[in-house]
């Protein structure tokens, strides 16, 4: 096959390639089309040192080498994110079946899952800093409690050794329109 065809093979493979990635994505099919993807990066390979004189298909291959790479990192960061769970599909799903899942007697219930208490420290610097994310305008879906307390509980042990201190206070305050948690060094 000449290079009129192969891109041709390579634009209509792109197309078939990218509706299987969705499905993947949600749940339709059961294993990523990496041999679909692999044939497409060997296409794709075949004319990379090779000039292409007809300029409407050098064109059309340089467009599609950008979109082939545009959506691999698409779903590089999409399979990172199924990975670590952070996926909102998945996410939804889960939740959905979780919630669909009704406990007999014969299985034990689920319990629900619970917010840890934390030290009333932790819970007020928590407080101050949603009400700070708030106050300007910025989302507080993906602030958690838990993530507030860990990042504290590793600073305040650097700080009491830096600064030769008793204890360490946290306080909130809003910087460049950003809200951000400021230790203080307690004698």
């Amino acid at each position: 096959m000449g290079a009129p065809e192969d891109i041709g093979l390579m634009e209509k493979s792109l197309s078939e390639l990218v509706i299987k990635y969705e499905q993947y994505f949600l749940g339709l099919e059961k294993r990523e089309p990496v041999k679909l993807l692999g044939d497409i990066e060997q296409l794709a390979r075949r004319y990379q040192n090779i000039k292409i004189v007809n300029s409407m298909l050098n064109f059309k291959y340089n467009s599609l080498v950008a979109k082939l790479s545009s959506y691999k990192q698409h779903w590089n960061r999409i399979n990172r994110l199924i990975e670590d769970g952070k996926y909102s599909r998945d996410k939804f799903k889960a939740e959905m079946h979780h919630r669909s899942a009704p406990a007999t007697n014969n299985s034990p219930a689920i319990p629900e899952p619970r917010e840890p208490k934390a030290s009333p420290e932790v819970e007020a610097v928590y407080q101050q800093y949603l009400q700070a994310r708030k106050a300007c305008a910025l989302p507080v879906e993906n602030v958690n409690r838990e993530t507030i307390a860990a990042a504290l509980e590793k600073q305040k042990p650097a700080i009491i050794n830096k600064y030769n201190c008793a204890n360490v206070e946290f306080k909130v305050v809003i910087e460049d329109g950003t809200p951000k948690i400021k230790a203080r060094p307690k004698s």
